[in-house]
Formats: structure tokens, sequence, C-alpha cells
């Protein structure tokens, strides 16, 4: 469940959004473990309309899919958006010029709503292009600062989506992740995004998603087991329903590994998965 109050006067801002639930908790895993976190909580001011402040926390500009399961074509998410970042606490500005769009700000560590370590943030940006007489969007992302362990990340997001018809959209994201301490390594992943909606009511989306591991980092992370890291291809499918404020999303999903990082219903290791799921959502 989640719950989101806005309120505005002249040109100040304020959002307030509170999940409750298992999802709520998996985005906020820093926090204390209840079932209930703060997933947005911030004020804005914009003295121009080109100009916007933002101070608080809020939902990372990085990636193609969205915290809310709403927002997204399909419910289980990419490995990219899986392992993060979800939000940032910090102050951001926002800079618009007709198509083209900057963001600039100072973060936390990712993910932390509160940080005493001193001298330890993140810095933040964007470029983003929406020319008005073209369907299409690109945004360049990048993140970066040192951890709370010390370690230095680095993280560099593309999207892009074109709607190529009224019935028929792509989508794409692209994501490297680097780290050092000591020594370098990095995580990567590449994911397409096909939407088909052939009425108002109906819509498929097919995701691909490639995501590439070798220096155990996310999935990998037993370099006793798998010394030399791994790869894994999922392929989504997905519809949505929609009814009213309901929408239903039957799901089927494919996740294909390099090594065997995956486990059937004895706990025996192998090298893929299949599942299926429906899920149900209430938007109001």
């Amino acid at each position: 469940i989640s719950l989101k109050l806005e309120s505005s006067f002249k040109n100040v801002g304020m959002v307030a959004d509170i999940g409750f639930g298992k999802r709520a908790e998996d985005f906020s895993f820093n926090d204390d473990k209840t079932r209930l976190a703060i997933k947005q909580l911030y004020i804005s001011y914009a003295p121009a309309e080109w100009l916007k402040f933002t101070m608080g926390s809020y939902s990372t500009h990085v990636g193609y899919e969205l915290v809310d399961a709403y927002a997204n074509r399909n419910y289980s998410m990419s490995y990219m958006f899986s392992y993060g970042p979800f939000f940032h606490t910090g102050v951001k500005a926002e800079l618009t010029f007709g198509s083209h769009s900057f963001m600039v700000g100072v973060f936390n560590p990712t993910d932390f709503k509160s940080a005493t370590w001193g001298g330890i943030k993140f810095i933040g940006a964007q470029y983003g292009f929406a020319p008005s007489s073209v369907p299409f969007k690109f945004y360049l992302n990048y993140i970066g600062g040192r951890d709370t362990y010390q370690t230095s990340n680095d993280q560099l997001d593309a999207v892009i989506t074109y709607q190529l018809t009224p019935k028929f959209g792509l989508g794409y994201n692209g994501t490297y992740s680097m780290y050092k301490n000591g020594v370098n390594t990095n995580w990567y992943g590449s994911a397409l995004y096909l939407n088909y909606d052939p009425v108002e009511s109906l819509g498929f989306t097919l995701r691909g998603e490639y995501f590439g591991d070798k220096d155990n980092i996310k999935v990998y992370t037993d370099k006793l087991e798998y010394p030399e890291g791994g790869n894994i291809f999922a392929l989504t499918l997905s519809a949505q329903y929609k009814v009213g404020g309901f929408t239903l999303i039957p799901e089927v999903r494919f996740d294909s590994g390099s090594k065997d990082v995956f486990f059937d219903k004895n706990d025996a290791p192998k090298s893929s998965s299949a599942n299926v799921l429906l899920a149900a959502i209430y938007k109001f």
C-alpha cells in the first residue's frame, strides 16, 4: 500500500509518499526493518519557470523502471533496477531550457535517508533531451561518491524511449557501475522494452535484459564457487488489462544464468528459472 500526498502554494511544493508492505521494505532496506517506510519526503521551490530546487528524500533519477508498481509495465523488476539505486536524500537543482533539461545534486550515500559519516557525499547529475516535435526522450544519468565502506562507486546510466506509432513504443536502459577500493571492479546491464497497446484497456510489454557480473559484485557473490563471475539473461512478458482503477498484470518470466545460481523445489542448483505470476493493482 502506498499513500502519496502532494500540496503546492504558488512556487512552493511538498510531497509526502509513504509505503507499507514487503515491496516498500525492500526499497528502504537501510532503514529499520519495518513494513512501513517513507518512500519520499521533500519540498521544492521554483523561483523561475526554468529553475527548481528540491530538498529532502526522493526517488532516484537513475534507470528506466520506478519504485511504484503502477508506474511500470512489467510487475517484476529488472536486475539493473533491483540492485539500485532506489532513492537519494539531499538537495538538487533542475534546469529546463526548451527541449533540454539538466539536474545536479548533492546526496547522502545512496539509499540512506540519514548519514552521520562526515564528508561522505554523492554527486548526482542528469541531462535530458525531449523535443516536442518528435515522440523521443533521452536521459543520461550519473551518480557517484564514496559509500559507507569507503568504496568509491560511479554509475553511468542511459534511458531512451521512442513512440514509433500510437500503439507501439520502444524503451532502452543501459547501466555501467564501477567500484574502486584497492581494486577496480564493475557490473553492467542492458535492457530493451517492447510496448504494444492494441486498445486503450490492454497492453503488452516484452523485456529482454542482459546482466553482467564478472567481478562477483551482485549475483555471483561467491568467488570460490564462481571465480570468473557470470552473467544472466532474463526475458519477461507482461500484459496489462485495465478496468477502471484496477490493473491486472499476468506475467511470464524466464531467467537463464551462465552458472547455477537458481534452485529447484528440492533446493538443487540449476542454471535457469521460469516463473508465472498474476498481479492486481488498484490506484485512485
